[in-house]
């Protein structure tokens, strides 16, 4: 991230650290800065999550808007936004660290995986749980899934999807 959206980026993240910090320390818990790093990265991964719904949402909404079946949508709204999240991601959210090398593509199949397996397979299988075993409202079921779902992707994406092949050759 450069100019003026990094500066921005750096004081907000500033100012959470320091309310937090001061939160935490009424409590009397300490964070390490390699745990502030590691919470810091799930939020920008977090962002990256509202990003890809709008722009999933947005496809699907547009598809619907031109007459397409509703699957064409959801399918070019999934396959955007998880490529939108792929550079989000292997950009900023999980930078390789210097020496090491990732192999863009790999990474890219894996990112496509692992949402496949989160955000078509586990997220319908929760909504049926949600609204035909539980019968909870429609509306609820997404969002308890976006409480499931995102640790798991961000896990699968970090231990799994983004990581690093090894070190460079010399």
């Amino acid at each position: 991230m450069n100019g003026l959206g990094h500066k921005i980026w750096i004081i907000l993240e500033q100012i959470a650290k320091t309310v937090l910090f001061w939160l935490f320390g009424l409590f009397k818990i300490k964070i390490s800065d390699e745990q502030w790093e590691k919470f810091m990265q799930f939020v920008k991964f977090a962002f990256v999550g509202v990003g890809n719904f709008v722009i999933s949402y947005g496809v699907y909404l547009f598809f619907l808007w031109i007459h397409s079946p509703w699957i064409v949508g959801s399918v070019a709204g999934f396959l955007i936004s998880v490529l939108n999240s792929f550079y989000w991601n292997n950009k900023y959210v999980f930078k390789v660290e210097s020496g090491e090398k990732r192999v863009w593509w790999r990474s890219l199949v894996k990112t496509y995986m692992s949402y496949a397996f989160s955000g078509l397979i586990l997220t319908n299988i929760l909504l049926f749980l949600w609204n035909n075993i539980l019968s909870l409202p429609e509306f609820v079921g997404p969002i308890l899934n976006l409480i499931i779902t995102t640790p798991i992707n961000f896990l699968l994406n970090k231990l799994w999807a983004f990581k690093a092949n090894g070190k460079e050759k010399e």
